[in-house]
């Protein structure tokens, strides 16, 4: 490899392609130094505790959920019960969401541990892309959020489900190499320690699950109240019909909603509050590319893809996601506006 660094790089800087060119397009127009105006922090504040408030018993929910499901569901009972066929394979990793509704944030270390059981990787990138979004709490949250647009709950969902099996697809037909950046071998001799106990086994007590799921709180908070505050920022200091006027541009608002949620990294139980705060700035693509690109492909969710996967399946798969949300967003706008 000419350039290990350079491309080991990539999977950090893919994103820019589509972040700069929005954040450029949004400064020239004036609007970047209206976020240093000091205007109605009163508002500010109102529409934060609004999103942070509603979002936070979905958070709760998907937090309890998971530890559960962690603590004391084990991987061998998924991994008998996957199909030998392919297509049926992806459509039941795609299905796995709603047996095990997973945040994102959980998602790849679980992921792995079936890979390393034997888990075909277009059945794991499979449920990987689905699992936080095709899942009950994360359906009722959009349910909740976008209670007079069911179009977006009904774009979200479906154009996750032709995203994930189309992804896993493809994953089948061109990788025929475990995509894991470590292998089975590499991975029992530095996780076992102390006499063959792996460092990675915790003590499967109501205890210990419920210590797994305020951790699991506190770092999802930390992102839902990030999020709530630069939302309540954007509201409050950008004017509406500026927004309006990103939101009718032919490629811009789709790229500025892709890009905001990768840079948000919400979690797939509450950014379905975020979005709704857009409804009346945005058509049902652009909302639906948020919805669908940040559970799939994030900041944090990045850094985890790149720390268990090979770079080369890291940037393709990254590739994929991008285009295809892109793509498919915008033929469920053209399909609900038409």
């Amino acid at each position: 490899m000419k350039h290990p660094v350079v491309f080991k790089m990539l999977p950090f800087i893919l994103p820019l392609v589509f972040v700069i060119p929005v954040l450029t397009i949004w400064l020239q127009n004036g609007s970047g130094s209206r976020l240093v105006e000091i205007l109605d922090m009163q508002q500010v504040k109102t529409i934060f505790t609004g999103i942070f408030l509603e979002a936070l018993p979905f958070v709760l929910l998907g937090v309890l959920l998971s530890s559960l499901l962690q603590m004391f569901v084990k991987e061998q009972w998924v991994r008998r019960l996957i199909p030998k066929n392919p297509l049926i394979g992806v459509l039941f990793a795609s299905m796995l969401g709603i047996v095990l509704p997973i945040c994102e944030c959980g998602m790849i270390p679980v992921v792995r541990r079936l890979m390393l059981k034997g888990m075909p990787a277009y059945i794991a990138v499979t449920f990987i892309l689905s699992g936080p979004i095709l899942n009950p709490v994360v359906f009722a949250a959009t349910i909740m959020a976008f209670r007079s647009h069911p179009e977006v709950v009904i774009g979200r969902m479906g154009l996750a489900l032709a995203v994930a099996v189309t992804i896993g697809l493809i994953v089948y037909v061109f990788s025929k190499h475990n995509p894991l950046k470590r292998s089975f071998q590499e991975f029992t001799e530095q996780g076992s320690v102390n006499g063959g106990r792996k460092m990675h086994e915790h003590p499967k007590t109501w205890r210990s699950m419920f210590v797994h799921a305020g951790d699991e709180l506190i770092e999802m908070t930390k992102y839902l109240v990030l999020g709530a505050f630069l939302t309540a920022c954007i509201q409050s200091f950008i004017p509406r019909d500026e927004l309006l006027a990103l939101g009718n541009g032919p490629a811009a608002s789709y790229l500025f909603m892709m890009g905001f949620a990768f840079i948000l990294s919400l979690c797939s139980t509450s950014d379905a509050f975020v979005a709704s705060a857009f409804t009346h700035s945005f058509s049902v693509g652009p909302l639906v590319s948020f919805l669908v690109l940040g559970p799939m492909l994030d900041f944090k969710s990045l850094l985890m893809l790149s720390a268990t996967f090979k770079t080369k399946f890291v940037i393709g798969l990254s590739l994929l996601v991008i285009t295809l949300v892109f793509i498919g967003s915008i033929a469920v706008d053209a399909l609900f506006r038409g």
